[in-house]
């Protein structure tokens, strides 16, 4: 039996550095989805309309303080008991109790798959070890997912090396998409994207811009090269503040309906 894809946006940046911006973005990709700009349809021809297949549930209710780690676990749980689930950040901190909350409900620790500039392997940054720089750090300590494959890296410094080293995360720079398949992970898995892994010019409006990134077409290619199955995922770092014409925020809707395609197709096969 298959049920629908449900999204949950995550409106929250109090754990950013830099630039504040992200709590905006789920409302951002949702008023593209919603413009006309494009339908809803995937590119494999998945209808997101069609209530069997995707629902919106809306955002979950963030105070911006510590008990959001709580809140948010809880809702991806609720979201993981009753099939499938993606989801719109926020920055990047989401994904430590989003897959928290999928463990809790039931799912073996997952592979996960990080698109990104950055590794976010900081034992902490700047003092808080709930920073968008650290969720992998707690993810891996905290022994909730089987491994980390991280693609699109090209900020590596002495200590995100050591905490790679520490815990044999696969690294493929985005000079290395030739020989990506056979680094990628078989089982269950979570993919996490972070816009600025791609490249600022097509994803402008992030606010930590890193040069050299993917395309479009590449993080399309990953979605759908990933061995799987894919369980879920997210979407993260869009700062609509910084973005141009809702360019970032249409790319963050195409991948949105991309990942959503691939997780119903998964589950249904």
């Amino acid at each position: 039996m298959t049920h629908p894809v449900q999204l949950l946006g995550l409106p929250t940046d109090c754990n950013s550095s830099h630039l504040r911006g992200p709590a905006l973005a789920p409302a951002a990709i949702r008023k593209v989805l919603h413009s006309g700009m494009s339908n809803w349809c995937a590119e494999d021809g998945t209808d997101l309309s069609d209530p069997r297949v995707f629902c919106d549930a809306g955002d979950v209710n963030l105070k911006e303080n510590p008990g959001d780690f709580e809140r948010i676990a809880m809702a991806s749980k609720a979201a993981f008991e009753k099939g499938p689930a993606v989801f719109l950040g926020g920055d990047h901190f989401v994904t430590w109790p989003l897959i928290d909350g999928a463990v809790c409900a039931g799912h073996q620790p997952p592979h996960l798959v990080h698109i990104d500039a950055h590794p976010d392997l900081y034992p902490d940054f700047e003092g808080n070890p709930h920073s968008h720089a650290s969720p992998m750090a707690r993810l891996m300590e905290n022994g909730r997912i089987q491994s980390l494959t991280q693609i699109g890296i090209r900020t590596i410094n002495a200590v995100q090396k050591a905490q790679i080293d520490k815990y044999a995360v696969r690294v493929i720079a985005p000079s290395d998409l030739p020989v990506l398949a056979s680094h990628l992970p078989s089982g269950p898995t979570y993919l996490t994207i972070d816009l600025d892994g791609l490249d600022p010019a097509f994803a402008p409006g992030v606010s930590h811009h890193e040069p050299g990134g993917l395309s479009v077409r590449e993080v399309l290619g990953i979605i759908r090269a990933l061995p799987g199955p894919l369980i879920g995922g997210d979407i993260v770092e869009l700062n609509p503040d910084r973005d141009l014409n809702d360019m970032t925020a249409a790319v963050g809707a195409k991948l949105l309906k991309e990942m959503v395609a691939r997780v119903y197709g998964d589950q249904a096969r």
